[in-house]
């Protein structure tokens, strides 16, 4: 009986995607320690709820991601702006045009990402350097666009935003149905496999009949779209679009695919520990906010902390 519950612990200990979430675990018990347990139901729900929308983005970074190295797409949070205010102003409050606006956002994600990946291939400049300028280009859009108004949600897309089912978010839901859909797209379809493949040797995928610039073009709209919904869902949940909601996105959406144990040289992804990074960095915040630490100290103990568990992750890993 020991041997067998020793063999489960190794197995579960060598999985990348454990770390991340022991450490919002550890974080959590440290931060319930320290107020006594007082408000430990409400800090768990509030962290599913925020670490929601960097899930959404986390998981098209994470397939940009693994195409290799130098593919990152920085046009997030531009692309969150540009589909959140579009959207909100095409809806002008009314419950009616929810789904238009849905529509109108994944369009803008459409279009944003067909274009990032035109820069890429036609002008054959690294991915960040093209989704960094047209980000600009994005942002731009949004506020020629929305004029830098707060333009307010619907009612009933507020509503299902903020919703909870038994103290559960039910965006959060949704969002776990959506994470496992997309890590059966990537091991079990043959869009995924070709991502890995390219991420672990383009060149042998393209000799194996893989359509490398395809694959490729597809992965940086399926970034995009992604952005777009996540703009157009934060909008809701936080009272509407405005011109700085996606700025936190960007390192968000980085951070929790490298803490979640996927590999940044390609050819490996990890889609699990995108929830438990995202958990852990918004309780790790938490923490230190409840200790009351100056703000020197909260980003000191917080880039240890990520790179502790960074390289737990990866040791397992190799």
């Amino acid at each position: 009986m020991t041997a067998a519950l020793s063999k489960h612990i190794k197995a579960i200990s060598g999985k990348p995607w454990i770390w991340a979430f022991a450490g919002a675990f550890l974080v959590w018990i440290a931060t319930i320690l320290y107020t006594g347990g007082t408000g430990a139901g409400q800090i768990l729900s509030a962290a599913l709820s925020f670490a929601t929308f960097s899930v959404i983005v986390g998981i098209g970074q994470m397939y940009v991601i693994t195409l290799g190295p130098g593919n990152v797409d920085v046009s997030i949070p531009a692309t969150m702006t540009f589909a959140g205010a579009a959207s909100m102003k095409i809806m002008e409050t009314q419950d009616a045009m929810i789904l238009p606006g849905l529509v109108i956002a994944l369009l803008c994600g459409l279009a944003v990402g067909l274009f990032n990946y035109g820069l890429i291939h036609a002008l054959r400049i690294p991915p960040i350097i093209a989704t960094l300028s047209s980000s600009f280009l994005v942002q731009s859009s949004a506020i020629a666009y929305g004029r830098g108004l707060k333009i307010k949600p619907p009612e009933l897309l507020a509503e299902f935003t903020t919703a909870r089912i038994a103290g559960f978010p039910l965006l959060a839901i949704c969002v776990i149905l959506l994470a496992a859909i997309m890590s059966v797209v990537l091991h079990r379809t043959v869009f995924g496999r070709s991502v890995l493949a390219i991420g672990q040797n383009p060149r042998a995928a393209a000799l194996a009949g893989v359509k490398v610039d395809f694959i490729r073009l597809a992965t940086y709209v399926q970034s995009a779209v992604l952005a777009a919904l996540c703009g157009y869902l934060l909008a809701g949940f936080s009272g509407g679009a405005s011109l700085n909601m996606g700025a936190e996105y960007l390192l968000a959406s980085i951070a929790v695919v490298v803490i979640g144990g996927t590999s940044v040289a390609g050819g490996f992804a990890n889609l699990p520990g995108l929830w438990g990074a995202a958990l852990f960095m918004f309780l790790l915040v938490t923490m230190l906010n409840t200790f009351g630490l100056s703000a020197g100290i909260r980003l000191l103990l917080t880039g240890i902390i990520i790179v502790g568990v960074i390289t737990l992750a990866g040791g397992r890993r190799n």
